[in-house]
């Protein structure tokens, strides 16, 4: 299947229902979302594949906030393709460090994440707890904690 990667332009409209997926609270996704730079995987017909969003937070270092892929093209590779596309972008920005973190229940994300060359930098314990007024379950497991993970750049 052919794609394209792009920013989404100034008079868009964000996908939240896909932002949604990658973090189930909307007033935190909104209070990233107008601080990073949006970017869209569009299939050859201009449907909508998958979503991730950069956010400079130091000096040299950018963060993925947030990443999704519509539930119709999970487990295709398209979210590979996305981190792929973050780290090239993050690198030509002149970016030193890439970061990205996931919840201690998101097994298939972390496994992902470090396929992808990304080495777990940190834990945030009780970030989930703290920052989440409801209960998030995964693969049986209570969301807790914030497993931090980071990709440096030569």
């Amino acid at each position: 299947m052919t794609f394209t990667i792009r920013k989404l332009s100034s008079d868009e409209t964000p996908p939240m229902d896909l932002l949604l997926l990658a973090d189930p609270n909307e007033e935190i996704v909104l209070s990233y979302l107008d601080r990073s730079t949006v970017y869209l995987m569009e299939s050859e017909d201009l449907e909508l594949i998958g979503v991730y969003l950069l956010l400079p937070t130091r000096p040299h270092t950018v963060e993925i906030v947030n990443i999704a892929v519509s539930e119709k093209f999970q487990g295709k590779g398209f979210g590979k393709k996305l981190l792929s596309h973050a780290s090239e972008t993050a690198k030509s920005e002149g970016f030193f460090t890439l970061e990205i973190g996931t919840g201690n229940s998101s097994i298939a994300q972390l496994g992902l994440y470090q396929k992808c060359g990304f080495s777990i930098s940190g834990i945030d314990f009780g970030f989930f707890l703290r920052n989440y007024p409801e209960p998030i379950w995964e693969n049986g497991i209570q969301c807790k904690d914030m497993i931090r993970l980071k990709q440096d750049f030569p």
